[in-house]
């Protein structure tokens, strides 16, 4: 039985329980909450299987050291004590990360990121005379180093490499697009699992679209990737990645209910279509061109309808109050039976959508603070419903 070890799961804020619930539901241990990380223990095929399937994790981290330090001389001198063969050969190649949100170490990311490399560095020059190379792009081992307020070091290997949320399916973007955690976040906090209808009307380069549509059929997020960092491990066990890889292609279902988006840019249409295709999603999921504005609800029964319109900081509306207002009207008339959702940073214009909303949760896209919204659109009056 393999041993099990402690890792953590980064993620965006505001996505936190979304993780950890997600952590639990794959199999995790001692799943832990915290700031823009969940920290989770399991084993070398756990980390594998959560770097494939988990859809709101930026990155998994494999702590290998912790120490207490007061300044950057403390860093490089516990540095030098890591067993650094363990994981990388002198004639490798290694890339660097450094984090700190410690008073005694410079917050300047680049400047510990070069501290860490360093140390590293210098005790493959120690113990055997050469050093190994550092590689941005395609290094053999990512090293992560982290330091907390009470200047708890953390030494970690990314067993991820570039962000999850490139999932290798995005061909073509359009102005803007969503990251792809974040969307698969906002579809996770709506509730939707595949069990309704589900409507992007403003779908764009179908990027939430996709991340729904992957989680009705329950496709691992992360299948289409190339590559992830800890196949360049020294221990990597690649019989065991592609166990668990097939046995996550055999639990891929098809949908039960129906999946679709709209745009009213051609090129938005294509473009979104595109992207389903790379994804092997195009024969369950289809973007037509149509304006919201000009649609009705064509498909039967319960449906989520959850969309990113564009708001000021995106697209410069002539009448962003009108916008919204049209949103809403849409909704209420054409819509019945759905609950609606979508994210803004324009809070002001929330106020002209002219429905009540039931659920408001903050959360971050990127650097704008905005408002993930829910309406609950009727069939009937809302009376006639409670009844």
């Amino acid at each position: 039985m393999q041993d099990n070890f402690k890792m953590v799961a980064v993620t965006l804020q505001g996505l936190e329980e979304v993780l950890a619930e997600e952590l639990k539901q794959l199999g995790a241990q001692d799943v832990k909450p915290g700031v823009r990380m969940v920290a989770f223990v399991g084993d070398e095929g756990f980390m594998y299987k959560a770097n494939l399937y988990l859809r709101t994790a930026i990155r998994i981290l494999k702590p290998i050291v912790k120490f207490k330090i007061r300044n950057e001389e403390d860093l490089y001198k516990n540095l030098l004590k890591i067993r650094w063969e363990k994981y990388l050969d002198a004639n490798g190649t290694f890339a660097t990360k450094g984090t700190s949100q410690f008073s005694g170490l410079t917050s300047n990311t680049h400047y510990l990121a070069l501290k860490t490399k360093d140390g590293i560095a210098d005790y493959f020059n120690k113990k055997f005379g050469k050093r190994p190379s550092v590689d941005l792009k395609h290094p053999d081992l990512k090293v992560n180093m982290h330091t907390d307020r009470n200047g708890v070091c953390s030494i970690s290997l990314d067993s991820s490499g570039d962000s999850l949320h490139k999932r290798g399916y995005r061909l073509d973007t359009n102005l803007a697009p969503i990251n792809e955690v974040l969307a698969a976040g906002l579809v996770k906090l709506s509730g939707y699992n595949g069990d309704q209808n589900f409507i992007d009307p403003m779908c764009g380069s179908a990027t939430i679209l996709i991340e729904a549509a992957m989680i009705a059929c329950n496709v691992p997020a992360n299948i289409n990737r190339k590559e992830f960092a800890f196949e360049k491990w020294k221990d990597y066990n690649q019989d065991l990645f592609y166990t668990i890889h097939d046995s996550l292609i055999k639990k891929i279902r098809e949908p039960k209910f129906k999946l679709m988006g709209f745009d009213k840019a051609p090129s938005a249409v294509r473009k979104a279509n595109d992207n389903i295709a790379n994804a092997n999603l195009d024969d369950f999921v289809k973007v037509h061109h149509v304006n919201f504005f000009n649609s009705t609800k064509e498909v039967h029964g319960p449906t989520t309808v959850l969309f990113n319109p564009p708001y000021g900081e995106r697209l410069k509306l002539d009448d962003i109050q009108g916008f919204y207002k049209n949103i809403g009207d849409t909704l209420k008339h054409q819509y019945p039976n759905t609950e609606a959702w979508f994210i803004t940073s324009d809070i002001e214009a929330l106020k002209h959508v002219g429905l009540r909303t039931s659920r408001r949760i903050a959360i971050k896209n990127g650097d704008l603070d905005c408002k993930f919204v829910k309406y609950e659109i009727y069939e009937g009056s809302k009376k006639a419903k409670k009844q």
